[in-house]
């Protein structure tokens, strides 16, 4: 929670999570499938209960906050929610259904699958960032200068500057998502040059842990809201 705090504190109203199911059903705000190796406590999260979890301390010091405690903790945020696993699908869409939230919410997943499923099932007001395998046809829409066409409930394509040697945003690739009516959203970007390289580009959002420093790149740039 103190991250998700900070960053708001420095301005920021979206923010970025992925979320993790315990083992009787309790969403969760955290990257790792494990506790290990950011917490004082061991185990998958899959495996523990929400009462398990809930005793680890990040660092030592902060707990790990649910992901309904984040939604109400910054009723004006938006949030784009991460699906890193199977078992988090059916609590995120029970979640979806009965929050007054929805709307402030994109979901992504690295699986197309998974993706496509939370797609069908979430309520009307939740949009998607791009599944993996629309992103590859973004990029190469990009590369042949085809026209791209975004499926129904997609905003946003969220994806690295490159996928191993080969560049992935591009000015043509920026130029072909907005043409299809999407955003390009690009993670996970530490280092102010590129931040300002990005933001030459015309990418809409960029995903940071050092929101700090995209504030002050944003303020150089009169791009800050007042």
């Amino acid at each position: 929670m103190a991250a998700f705090s900070r960053a708001v504190d420095e301005g920021f109203t979206f923010l970025e999570t992925d979320v993790h199911a315990t083992a009787d059903g309790v969403l969760v705000a955290f990257h790792d499938p494990s506790l290990d190796r950011v917490t004082d406590t061991s185990g998958r999260i899959a495996d523990l209960t929400w009462e398990q979890v809930a005793a680890a301390r990040v660092g030592g010091r902060d707990p790990i906050p649910r992901l309904v405690d984040l939604l109400d903790a910054f009723p004006d945020a938006r949030f784009t929610v991460d699906a890193k696993a199977d078992p988090a699908v059916d609590p995120l869409l029970d979640l979806l259904r009965g929050t007054t939230a929805a709307d402030r919410i994109c979901v992504g997943s690295f699986s197309d699958r998974r993706l496509e499923r939370l797609r069908r099932a979430a309520p009307a007001a939740v949009v998607t960032s791009l599944a993996p395998r629309q992103v590859l046809a973004l990029v190469t829409a990009s590369v042949t200068g085809r026209a791209h066409r975004a499926p129904d409930r997609a905003v946003a394509a969220q994806v690295p500057m490159r996928s191993g040697l080969v560049p992935v945003v591009t000015g043509r690739f920026v130029q072909t998502a907005h043409a299809a009516g999407l955003e390009v959203h690009v993670w996970t970007v530490d280092d102010p040059a590129q931040m300002r390289r990005l933001l030459d580009l015309g990418v809409d959002g960029i995903m940071t842990d050092r929101p700090d420093l995209l504030r002050d790149v944003l303020r150089q740039r009169g791009q800050w809201p007042a």
